[in-house]
């Protein structure tokens, strides 16, 4: 009698590409997410290797679409850039983001931030800043072994990975990047961007205006030259010498 071998049935794991909540709770906390993940985006423009998201869900465990988090935004050396619906670490060559961001809001529990600290130590995270934008207050951790261990002080701390520079002023934030470009929010830039186009605009005018200048002095100088010639042209008439002129 021979014996039928059932084949086993596969079953596809599927890794949610969103939990249906908002992304953030609110304006502040959007803001500060935005600003963070663009003004990243604009550091590492020329860096085809350096992956940045906002928000989107990162699974580390294949198999298992239980484990998950979204940081609000999170940057990863050694990955591509383009687009995901997630970011699976076994297909990215297992490499976890280095780098995590939280923005604090009134929502977020101590047990829930405590669970995002305590997945991001294990997975791999080496550096996890959270900034509480009501608070004005930044707190960082960097890794250590496989544990994280507190910066003590923010004010003025440099990122090791990012090589961005964080200031706590009186009732904000200030985030510098290495070429000394503070990060601003998506409209601050737009102005910057009219600012430097009417500075521009009014350099070409200047210039425009300059050498229109300089045309009319050159003309001047031409009809000067034309009444000399025919002043001297007038005088030959006359019988004047004009040679020691």
């Amino acid at each position: 009698m021979v014996q039928q071998v059932t084949p086993k049935t596969t079953i596809e794991v599927i890794y949610p590409e969103s939990d249906g909540q908002p992304m953030a709770d609110n304006t502040e906390q959007f803001a500060w997410i935005v600003k963070i993940k663009e003004n990243l985006e604009i550091l590492f423009t020329s860096q085809p290797d350096v992956f940045i998201a906002g928000d989107l869900f990162w699974y580390p465990v294949k198999g298992n679409p239980n484990i998950k988090q979204a940081p609000d935004t999170m940057v990863v050396f050694g990955r591509p850039k383009g687009k995901r619906g997630s970011y699976l670490q076994w297909e990215e060559d297992n490499i976890p983001p280095q780098v995590v961001f939280e923005i604090l809001s009134p929502g977020n529990t101590l047990k829930e931030m405590t669970k995002k600290l305590q997945f991001y130590q294990r997975y791999g995270v080496e550096e996890y800043y959270i900034y509480d934008p009501d608070k004005n207050d930044l707190n960082g951790l960097l890794r250590s072994g496989d544990s994280f261990e507190v910066i003590e002080e923010m004010n003025g701390w440099e990122s090791p990975r990012l090589g961005i520079r964080f200031t706590l002023t009186l009732d904000t934030l200030e985030i510098v990047s290495p070429t000394g470009q503070k990060f601003l929010s998506p409209v601050e830039i737009d102005q910057l961007r009219e600012q430097e186009r009417q500075r521009a605009e009014r350099e070409c005018q200047a210039k425009e205006a300059a050498l229109e200048e300089k045309e009319a002095a050159l003309e001047e100088l031409e009809k000067e030259r034309d009444r000399y010639q025919e002043l001297l042209a007038k005088l030959k008439e006359k019988g004047i010498d004009t040679d020691n002129l």
